[in-house]
């Protein structure tokens, strides 16, 4: 540095954002702020500060065109007065640098270091006003838990007082109930030696009564062989007629010549159900309208379906609200001629609203929870059920449809289900 002083932090920042200002407006700029100069006006001091510098101080030249170009865009800077900013008037001299611009520089610089000293003065005592506060109120609270802790301490022996005086109420209490226990002691020894003269008295008259019930046995027994050969008796009679019967009914069909029969009435949906079949991912060819209500009308059977699965295939151009509501309300009336149970699994995440109109009966509607998808509710309806219980899901999703089979559901496609609706 030219006046042996180091620049301090604010006319160093004032001083590069006059340069920055004024760089791409500069001629004969020095290779290592050509590239600087391209920079936006923002990022100039910012990011170049430091070959701004670094040319400032070792090309006199360039300061000077520099200077010259600052000048004009900021012409009051050559005659700032003494009151001014010392950090613009430091700044202006070291950059301009006309005649007696070092004692300028060194008086602003002075300045600013004085104003920086003040600063930091006035920062110390607001600093120390602030311990001092502190200071007080950590005495006020620490005079507070004081007499806290001697209100608490007289509580404390007030407590103390109040048990030791239920401590003696205690034992008088026990003195007395151990009187009482010694008296129930000796009612109990009189009352045993009172039971030992009944049950004397009582084994006498259980021995009087067992040889009645002997007595009693033996008349019985003699009662039921009487009773033994009269019921041989008619099962003899009753055989006969059966015999009578059967033989009677083998020659009605050696008369007709009735052929044996073959076949039996649920050979039917056997059929159906093998014309039906399985696809390998577990959901049933067809629309299988036909195999679905057959399933249905079994006792106990229960309905589960993949709800977005149905209606974004079988209505996408609506909203999901009608979606939900049209699916539901279609079920009504299959739910009404089979008497299945009917649940709908919706995916909660598809949409904020959960409204779904009057749900009919019969027909339950369950939205999956917050991070749960609605294909796992379904395994899980799946597998709460008990094995053999006739289940049926509704959906086109390979993978559920592989899951919940496998689990022992019955799985038709949303063509089924559509078709009955």
């Amino acid at each position: 540095m030219v006046t042996g002083r180091a620049l301090p932090e604010q006319v160093r920042a004032r001083l590069l954002a006059l340069a920055a200002e004024a760089l791409p407006d500069t001629p004969s700029l020095p290779p290592a702020l050509r590239r600087v100069a391209d920079f936006a006006p923002a990022r100039r001091a910012r990011l170049g500060g430091t070959q701004i510098a670094a040319a400032l101080e070792s090309d006199d030249e360039f300061r000077a065109r520099l200077a010259t170009r600052v000048q004009a865009t900021h012409p009051e800077l050559a005659a700032l007065p003494e009151a001014a900013d010392p950090v613009d008037v430091a700044a202006a001299a070291w950059l301009i640098r006309d005649e007696d611009w070092q004692q300028r520089f060194e008086e602003a610089v002075g300045r600013v270091d004085a104003r920086a000293q003040a600063d930091e003065a006035s920062r110390t005592a607001d600093e120390l006003s602030r311990a001092l506060r502190r200071v007080e109120e950590a005495e006020r609270l620490l005079a507070e838990q004081r007499d806290l802790v001697g209100a608490q301490a007289a509580q404390a022996k007030a407590e103390h007082t109040l048990l030791r005086q239920r401590l003696g109420e205690a034992r008088a209490a026990e003195r007395a109930a151990l009187a009482r226990a010694e008296q129930a002691e000796a009612v109990a020894d009189e009352l045993a030696r009172a039971q030992r003269s009944a049950d004397s008295t009582a084994d006498a008259e259980v021995r009087r009564w067992r040889r009645r019930a002997e007595e009693a046995e033996a008349r019985l027994a003699a009662l039921r062989r009487t009773g033994r050969s009269e019921r041989d008796e008619a099962t003899l009679r009753a055989r006969l007629l059966l015999d009578t019967v059967l033989r009677a009914g083998a020659g009605l069909q050696r008369e007709l010549g009735l052929p044996p029969v073959e076949g039996a009435p649920a050979d039917r949906v056997e059929a159906d159900l093998a014309e039906a079949g399985r696809s390998s991912t577990g959901v049933l060819g067809g629309d299988g309208g036909a195999f679905l209500e057959q399933h249905l009308a079994l006792p106990l059977a229960r309905l589960v379906i993949d709800g977005y699965n149905v209606t974004k295939g079988a209505w996408p151009r609506l909203p999901l609200e009608k979606q939900r509501t049209r699916l539901v309300s279609g079920l009504a009336s299959l739910v009404g001629r089979t008497g299945a149970e009917a649940t709908v699994v919706f995916d909660a995440a598809e949409s904020t609203g959960r409204g779904v109109g009057v749900t009919p009966r019969g027909v339950r509607v369950l939205f999956s929870p917050e991070g749960v998808i609605a294909d796992d509710v379904i395994r899980q309806l799946v597998a709460a059920e008990p094995v053999g219980r006739v289940i049926v899901v509704i959906t086109d999703d390979q993978e559920l449809a592989t899951d919940v089979a496998r689990a022992g559901a019955t799985v038709l496609s949303a063509a089924a289900l559509l078709s009955l609706l």
